[in-house]
């Protein structure tokens, strides 16, 4: 208990799924929490069960972004860890997603089996728009946060006694790769690079930065994804999936004085599907 007393904490994308559960263990952890979601109405309900202040806006839009920071400092809320946590999965209101998961299946099969598909590759069928999407809300939305509150904090030019934390929301596709989700991947795997970058640069401001790379975790995010549960497990030393709390107490320790010297790493907790990050 109290890990994180003292802290404010502004969670993106969190009236829900991991975002919610990390909310949910940092307030139980002492720190006053600040919700942020497109759904304003969700993101309330969400901060009401915690005594927090929530916050909406489009994270791909800059503008939205930065006028979401503005109001948070105009309550007077000074933000000392962020969590660059929203995200789409690309395949939300896609009524050919059960089938855009078998393809990957099918193409998962073929490759065991030292076989040549008999299905097209899947980037085929990667829109602009669905690619551009998700670079802007994964990759985008983290740099416009991660701007955000840097500008925000120098600009009032205050001391933070116990130092400031970034944590950015990558994956395990981020490294591995994976069949079917090239925009997800790309995008992820900008946010580990832009982790890296952005700890050189805040080491000596006192901001620590830092990101989860979670495997495949139990949400409505990944329901979509049912059909490949199995061999996922099947995949897993740990033999199971994760849940949010796998994710929100590694959120937890990054954010506390115990990962104090911890900085530009990926934190991955996956139960061993990937053990290269």
């Amino acid at each position: 208990m109290d890990r994180l007393l003292g802290r404010t904490a502004l969670v993106t994308g969190a009236a829900r799924g991991l975002g919610a559960q990390i909310v949910r263990r940092f307030a139980e952890e002492g720190a006053h929490v600040i919700v942020n979601d497109i759904n304003l109405t969700a993101a309330q309900e969400t901060a009401k069960k915690y005594n927090g202040d929530a916050f909406s806006c489009d994270v791909s839009n800059s503008s939205e972004v930065d006028r979401m920071f503005l109001e948070i400092a105009s309550k007077g809320l000074e933000i000392d860890i962020l969590v660059n946590n929203a995200g789409i999965s690309g395949l939300e209101g896609d009524n050919q997603a059960q089938e855009r998961v078998r393809k990957s299946l099918k193409v998962a099969e073929a490759s065991a089996k030292g076989e040549i598909p008999e299905i097209d590759p899947p980037i085929l069928e990667v829109t602009d728009s669905a690619w551009s999407k998700m670079l802007a809300v994964h990759l985008d939305g983290t740099f416009f946060c991660s701007r955000a509150f840097v500008r925000n904090f120098r600009k009032s030019n205050s001391l933070s006694e116990i130092g400031r934390a970034i944590i950015n929301m990558g994956s395990i596709m981020g490294t591995s790769g994976g069949s079917g989700s090239a925009a997800y991947c790309a995008a992820k795997a900008g946010i580990l690079g832009l982790t890296r970058s952005l700890a050189r640069e805040l080491a000596p401001f006192k901001v620590r930065v830092n990101a989860i790379a979670p495997g495949y975790i139990l949400t409505d995010m990944t329901s979509p994804m049912a059909e490949m549960f199995p061999l996922l497990v099947a995949q897993t030393p740990q033999g199971r999936l994760g849940d949010p709390d796998d994710i929100a107490w590694a959120a937890v320790y990054l954010g506390s004085d115990e990962a104090k010297f911890v900085t530009g790493q990926t934190l991955s907790p996956n139960g061993g599907w990937h053990m290269s990050q």
